[in-house]
């Protein structure tokens, strides 16, 4: 790509977060071409689709979370990187309002622009639980399409005006359930069979 192409298309990119962690993920495409002084027929020229730029957009943030994960992985306790990263993810994932509904959709459909980058991002995630299992300080009966899940609403919370001022709270409760001996359930319960994360 030319230089003054990529100029053109992170320049775009760099509108488009702006406009939809304001307006959500359903702003219109126009409107992020007006703000970016182009026609629409240039945004539409760098990314076909609304899917084909969310997908360029979240991909990059996607790979940081991805990132995050592997160095929480190294420098933290099992415990502590797992809850690290379910606050990363969904502190990220509220940002861009709208966000986790696309998600969710996109972890079931193959065909998605964004379904790759969310299954990166679930086996992250589930990596960095599974190690927490191994280690005793996570519960055994949760998997990482269930991390993934809790994320989603989590961020669904904070995206809902009503709800967003008891999201933190819940992010806590929510990651204290998740461990062992920390607000977990005392019940033992059976394991049940692992979903490929």
């Amino acid at each position: 790509m030319r230089a003054d192409a990529r100029k053109n298309r992170d320049h775009l990119l760099a509108v488009a977060g702006t406009a939809i962690t304001e307006q959500g993920v359903d702003v219109s495409l126009r409107d992020i071409a007006r703000r970016a002084d182009v026609g629409l027929a240039t945004l539409l020229r760098h990314f076909p689709t609304r899917e084909a730029l969310l997908d360029a957009l979240l991909r990059t943030s996607f790979d940081e979370l991805t990132a995050r994960a592997g160095e929480l992985e190294t420098s933290n306790s099992p415990q502590d990187a797992l809850i690290a990263w379910l606050r990363d993810c969904v502190a990220w994932t509220t940002e861009y309002r709208g966000a986790t509904v696309l998600m969710a959709a996109a972890i079931e459909d193959p065909e998605s622009a964004l379904h790759a980058s969310c299954v990166t991002l679930r086996t992250a995630g589930a990596r960095l639980l599974t190690r927490a299992q191994a280690a005793g300080t996570a519960r055994g009966d949760i998997d990482g399409a269930d991390l993934f899940a809790l994320v989603a609403m989590l961020a669904w919370l904070g995206d809902q005006p009503s709800l967003a001022r008891r999201a933190d709270r819940l992010t806590e409760l929510v990651a204290n359930a998740i461990l062992t001996g920390t607000g977990g359930s005392d019940v033992e319960e059976e394991p049940r069979p692992r979903t490929r994360s």
